[in-house]
């Protein structure tokens, strides 16, 4: 199992919206608005790093709202 966290920044307006659609995107454990430099943090659990890649770039990525994305795979 591979974990990771994605920082999600986001266009200032539907958080609530954003928010579900990161929930709904396939890996995605959890996720919470945070407040600093990002607007939101994803935990991802799959199988293999190039999963994490997927549900970052096809899935966070693509979310109507969604600037721009930072993906950290867990070490421990």
């Amino acid at each position: 199992m591979v974990v990771a966290y994605v920082m999600v920044k986001a266009h200032a307006g539907d958080a609530d919206r954003i928010k579900a659609d990161i929930d709904a995107v396939d890996g995605v454990v959890e996720s919470s608005i945070v407040a600093g430099d990002v607007d939101f943090i994803a935990k991802v659990e799959v199988d293999s790093p190039a999963a994490v890649k997927d549900v970052a770039a096809s899935g966070i990525q693509e979310i109507d709202g969604v600037e721009s994305t930072q993906t950290y795979i867990a070490m421990d």
